[in-house]
């Protein structure tokens, strides 16, 4: 009986542990995947400055709002609370589903949509306002995305860190904290080809 008590005892230990480090396999995958991508991009939370940085370049500004890497949602949702539809696309499912309660919470679900995505395979092309948290090795090939698929009357606000060829039309903050706001129709010179004139030809 005793040896039988102990069997037990042992099955419920090796169970016990056996599914605890399922629950911390679960929780801490999606924060270390990234970091075994080819570029990789952590999750850094934004601070209240950077928040009010961007919340600054995009006075005056309306349509739509994506924030590529959106995190725990902060951009998001204050963007929301300015007015504006926003969304969030973000690989780790753990923040998004936790930046899902937090727009909730803050009663701004329903002008939020957050989902599981890598940004490398969403087309960002319905998008007037973009915001970024990259990092410098993603910067050139994501500049290069951006200029592809958006319209020109699209701003594009990095944070932590430029483009690498785009000239900047305003920028705020300092250090950690500064934000670049790039027109879209400045870096690719769309006005100056509205404002060309193709002279009728004569049948």
């Amino acid at each position: 009986e005793a040896g039988s008590r102990r069997r037990s005892w042992g099955l419920l230990v090796t169970a016990g542990v056996g599914g605890t480090l399922v629950a911390l396999y679960a929780v801490v995958t999606p924060f270390v995947t990234p970091a075994l991508r080819k570029v990789c991009l952590p999750f850094v939370p934004a601070t209240s400055n950077q928040i009010q940085n961007v919340l600054k370049m995009l006075e005056n500004r309306s349509g739509s709002l994506v924030d590529i890497g959106s995190g725990d949602g902060r951009i998001v949702i204050a963007a929301a609370k300015r007015g504006f539809k926003a969304v969030g696309y973000e690989l780790n499912p753990w923040l998004v589903w936790y930046s899902r309660y937090r727009a909730w919470r803050d009663g701004v679900h329903q002008n939020t949509k957050f989902y599981i995505s890598d940004l490398w395979k969403v087309s960002f092309s319905r998008y007037t306002n973009v915001v970024v948290f990259g990092v410098p090795q993603m910067m050139p090939q994501l500049e290069k995305k951006l200029e592809e698929e958006l319209e020109c009357n699209a701003r594009i606000i990095a944070c932590r860190f430029p483009f690498p060829c785009w000239i900047p039309d305003h920028t705020t903050g300092e250090g950690i904290d500064t934000v670049w706001a790039y027109d879209l129709k400045h870096s690719r010179g769309c006005e100056t080809r509205s404002l060309e004139i193709i002279p009728a030809t004569e049948s």
